[in-house]
């Protein structure tokens, strides 16, 4: 299937499922995972603890204290990476990249590395703060990099995207090594649920607000995406936007990192589908960029609960597993769309 028959399909597909129901999806996938884990933990269980709320167990404790704070967290995780990887790709005018391959997640690690060696006993805010800067430089770094290389093919985009993260990822890897510290590199660098409990989890709640704020601001980044000087003929300050949407890129990847870990491809994947199906207006996609990337981590949750239980493959491995071959096929169908022939050359 060519990228223009997937496009097609994706958006007759799109009036098919309407947006309700898919919220219904992926709140039906949240409640299973509530239920799923090495502990038994029944409905009946819990709703006789609801009645008779003087007789909770251990089965009530376990969901409020674990398993609903784990669902929300793979919930607000998923919906804030989907959407801050495609407001970076409006920004950098590109399909493929995201803040995995563009090094923004290595730099909030490189930040948190280096606040945990100088200064260990500072609070978990300063950490974000430090996290969110690293993040900040680090994706100012990549546009930057952008704008001084002319690059004729969108495809060499994210590899010099790939190139940055690899490097920084390098450096940080070293110093962690020198430090003892590869544990915590690769907690931060490869994302993972199975820690969150209540208490642990509710800095993520500050990535729902950065949501609300990139919904309000979602038709100026749709402008922002046409070109700076496009945007400046409409009379938008691309400027401005431009550092409202590194802003809200650096804080969520930097709150994500720091909660649970990175999780790789997941903010090139779901805008891309969604682009397939309701086109490149952030105002009407982002809903569903929001929808998708929560019910996508859901899924990629579960599934990596369930192939090996009661063990557990992190979220981030099952991630870049399928999300790395999601990542190949549009890169063949871009190619392909971009090599085909012109309609009536012959």
């Amino acid at each position: 299937m060519t990228g223009q028959q997937a496009a097609t399909a994706g958006r007759r597909a799109a009036r098919r499922v309407p947006l309700p129901a898919a919220v219904a999806g992926v709140g039906l996938l949240a409640v299973v995972s509530l239920f799923v884990g090495v502990i038994d933990l029944g409905p009946g269980a819990v709703l006789r603890d609801l009645i008779d709320p003087g007789a909770a167990g251990d089965g009530t404790r376990l969901l409020l204290v674990s398993r609903l704070p784990r669902t929300v967290a793979v919930v607000l995780t998923g919906a804030a990476l989907a959407i801050v990887g495609l407001i970076m790709q409006m920004l950098a005018r590109n399909r493929f990249v995201e803040p995995s391959t563009i090094g923004t997640v290595e730099w909030a690690s490189l930040g948190l590395l280096g606040v945990t060696i100088l200064t260990p006993a500072l609070p978990v805010a300063g950490k974000l703060g430090v996290a969110a800067v690293c993040a900040l430089i680090g994706t100012a770094v990549f546009l930057r990099v952008l704008r001084a290389v002319p690059l004729r093919d969108p495809l060499v985009v994210p590899l010099v995207g790939l190139m940055l993260s690899g490097v920084v990822g390098a450096l940080a890897t070293f110093v962690a090594f020198r430090f003892d510290l590869l544990q915590s590199l690769g907690a931060w660098t490869l994302g993972d649920f199975s820690g969150v409990l209540r208490g642990r989890y509710e800095l993520l709640w500050l990535v729902a607000v950065l949501a609300v704020v990139a919904y309000v601001a979602a038709d100026r980044f749709t402008v922002a995406g046409m070109g700076e000087d496009v945007a400046t003929n409409l009379g938008l300050n691309h400027a401005a936007v431009l550092r409202l949407g590194l802003a809200i890129v650096a804080v969520v990847t930097a709150v994500v990192v720091v909660v649970v870990g990175a999780v790789p491809f997941l903010g090139l994947v779901v805008p891309n589908l969604v682009s397939l199906t309701v086109g490149d207006d952030v105002r009407r996609g982002l809903p569903w960029v929001a929808v998708l990337g929560a019910g996508l981590t859901l899924a990629a949750d579960l599934l990596g609960r369930v192939v090996r239980f009661p063990y557990e493959i992190p979220v981030g491995v099952v991630m870049g597993v399928l999300g790395s071959g999601l990542f190949l096929w549009f890169l063949l169908a871009q190619k392909k769309i971009q090599h085909r022939e012109p309609t009536g050359a012959r």
